[in-house]
């Protein structure tokens, strides 16, 4: 490392694959005071060298796949760093300090493949991240305010986490264009999250068991997204959302328990790949003829037969590759080997009998695999591509003439449609069956107009007398109103007070909780909440009314939240909206009413109805941390709950 004199203007080194373990580090790279970029990538690094603390120019720092156990050093106090990389290293939720998070020009920070067990606190600060990838960790839980501030994001790996749920803040990302949550067990995550990430391209949701019953109804707002990867999850058809992505490129639905396809894949206009492979298709619908940009198409592993595979495959002008290994087919449409373009046409482990001879013909093919076909004898290649019988006249003349037709008839018969002769033969065809039925027709349409004229004039000369004499009446004017008496639901004091107030669903009636229990939800238990702002005499009141649902309510309670909440508007003579709350997917300005402290508890009280069951009584583990304050946090009851703090 000699000549010292040139290193101020150095604005880049790559220091990767050296051994700097124990002391060996280089002092001289803190000469380096002109560095915009360093790679230190498995050097073997422990800890973080004091030399880092000179380089206040830097702004791009990688660390990936070394020995380090915590970042803490002078990270803090470079006012120019924009990239942490510190991939691939044995980094805790605590190993990292906090005023790292602190750092004004920082946007991109990777902290993937490390022993995370939470996020940390502190990461809400960064503000201007636009990058951050926390994949392959254990993180259980993600905090509520992790996105409330972290809203100019563009790219977020959570994959290969244990994740069970996301925060509703979530819906904040609106500027976010790639999200993966890859290998979660998302079962109770609803994503309705997603319907806000407007800018949102890509979307891989691969291994996080999805259903049809924990995908958004709709993903219609999401105009950009063209990568969605739904793989091996347990999806036993194509979700309905999915067709209403005309912006499609990329779809992964393998892995799945896909039976059939509507034929509503036209939709998908501009997709390229699509890949079906592991489900139980016996067939694809004719509409995928229509997919004219499609260039990649995967469906091995299914129970495909020759049937199933639509005719007009020859439409496909810019496929490239048909992959479709381990079925049952026995032959293959002849329109598939009109695919121009076609590379690679795999079609090995099937019950291939023969194969269309026109598959010599395709200019393009490179892979032809037909491996584990036993049975399978190949056509002939024909020795000459341009042989006449390979350019067939189907012209009716053509036809006559190898018939052996007089040249008479072969003249009369019809010319090629669109050719001159034949539009003035259609022409003077048409003029003389016009003007043979001229006369008649003139008689018919005469016929016709004096009837409706006559008609007409009866209608007037009794029209006035009709229109009198008949007077609509509306449809709710012969039902009475019924007058309901809401003292046996609510107290005359309801909605006085400036406030907020909680009714618990029990027995089909709503129950007033206490206000230290405000805030605390049942899973399994549905509430009334009404928040009431003004002096509450009448005048200037506003109220605002909340019905929230828990995952694991039941239908009775359901259906009564939403009932006495519009008995509670009726009760106070409010034309204010009845707003419904769902576990987890809760709204800001619901969450604004404890100021975002909302507490989950499992269980809730019996269902209304009467029910035979036996009382279950889950295993709960709770971690109590605090000092002066002490404070209790249900937790999921599994090892690696456990705190060692």
């Amino acid at each position: 490392m000699a000549g010292t004199g040139v290193l101020p203007f150095v604005r880049g080194a790559d220091f990767s694959g050296n051994d700097f373990q124990g002391d060996s580090f280089p002092e001289t790279i803190g000469n380096m005071n002109g560095l915009r970029w360093l790679k230190l990538n498995r050097t073997g690094l422990c800890y973080l060298p004091e030399e880092l603390a000179s380089l206040h120019r830097l702004e791009y720092l990688s660390l990936s796949h070394n020995n380090l156990s915590n970042l803490h050093g002078d990270l803090g106090n470079l006012p120019c760093l924009r990239a942490i990389v510190a991939r691939d290293n044995n980094l805790k939720s605590t190993s990292i300090p906090k005023d790292v998070f602190h750092l004004g020009e920082l946007s991109v920070l990777d902290l993937s493949c490390n022993n995370l067990s939470e996020v940390p606190r502190e990461l809400d600060n960064a503000r201007n991240l636009l990058v951050l990838n926390l994949s392959q960790n254990n993180i259980t839980t993600l905090h509520s305010r992790l996105f409330v501030n972290l809203t100019d994001l563009l790219f977020l790996d959570l994959s290969h986490n244990r994740l069970d749920i996301l925060p509703p803040q979530m819906r904040r990302l609106s500027h976010l264009q790639t999200l993966i949550l890859n290998d979660n067990p998302l079962l109770h995550a609803q994503l309705r999250q997603l319907q806000a990430m407007l800018n949102l391209q890509v979307l891989h949701l691969r291994n996080t068991q999805r259903t049809a019953n924990n995908l958004p109804a709709s993903l219609e707002p999401l105009q950009q997204l063209a990568d969605v990867d739904l793989s091996n999850n347990e999806l036993v058809r194509v979700p309905e959302c999915l067709y209403t992505l005309c912006t499609l490129k990329r779809l992964n639905l393998s892995d799945n328990l896909i039976t059939e396809l509507s034929q509503c894949v036209d939709h998908w206009t501009r997709i390229e790949t699509l890949n079906l492979s592991r489900n139980r298709l016996t067939s694809l619908p004719t509409a995928i003829s229509k997919l004219s940009r499609l260039r990649k198409l995967f469906v091995s592993s299914n129970l495909l037969e020759f049937d199933g595979l639509p005719a007009g495959m020859g439409k496909l002008g810019a496929l490239e590759q048909f992959i479709s290994s381990d079925n049952r087919l026995q032959l293959i449409p002849e329109g598939l080997c009109r695919c121009g373009k076609l590379k690679k046409l795999v079609l090995r482990k099937n019950r291939l009998v023969s194969l269309p001879e026109s598959v010599h013909l395709l200019p393009e093919l490179e892979v032809l695999d037909v491996q584990d076909n036993p049975d399978l004898v190949m056509p002939p290649r024909p020795c000459d591509p341009s042989a006449e019988w390979y350019h067939i006249d189907f012209s009716l003349q053509e036809q006559l003439r190898q018939a052996g037709a007089s040249p008479a008839v072969i003249a009369a018969a019809p010319c090629v449609p669109g050719s001159r002769d034949a539009v003035a033969r259609k022409l003077r065809l048409r003029r003389r069956t016009d003007s043979a039925g001229d006369d008649q027709a003139r008689q018919v349409l005469k016929g016709m107009t004096d009837v409706a004229l006559e008609k007409s004039r009866k209608m007037e000369e009794v029209g006035d007398l009709v229109y009198s004499t008949v007077k609509a009446r509306r449809w709710d004017e012969g039902l009475e109103k019924p007058s309901l008496d809401y003292s046996d639901l609510f107290t005359a004091d309801v909605g006085t007070q400036p406030g907020v107030s909680a009714w618990l669903m029990e027995n089909f009636y709503p129950v007033p909780i206490p206000q230290k229990e405000i805030g605390r939800f049942y899973e399994a238990d549905c509430y009334i909440v009404l928040k009431t702002h003004g002096p509450g005499d009448g005048a200037g009141t506003a109220w605002r009314i909340y019905y929230w649902i828990g995952v694991e309510a039941s239908l009775d309670k359901k259906a009564c939240a939403a009932i006495h909440a519009v008995h509670l508007r009726n009760f106070l003579s409010a034309r204010c909206r009845t707003l419904r709350e769902e576990m987890g997917e809760e709204s800001e300005e619901f969450c604004a009413l404890f100021n975002g402290d909302i507490v989950y508890v499992e269980g809730g009280t019996p269902s209304g109805f009467y029910t035979v069951e036996e009382v279950v009584y889950p295993t709960r583990l709770y971690r109590c941390y605090g000092k002066k304050n002490l404070q209790l946090e249900s937790v999921s009851p599994i090892a690696s709950s456990l705190d060692p703090r």
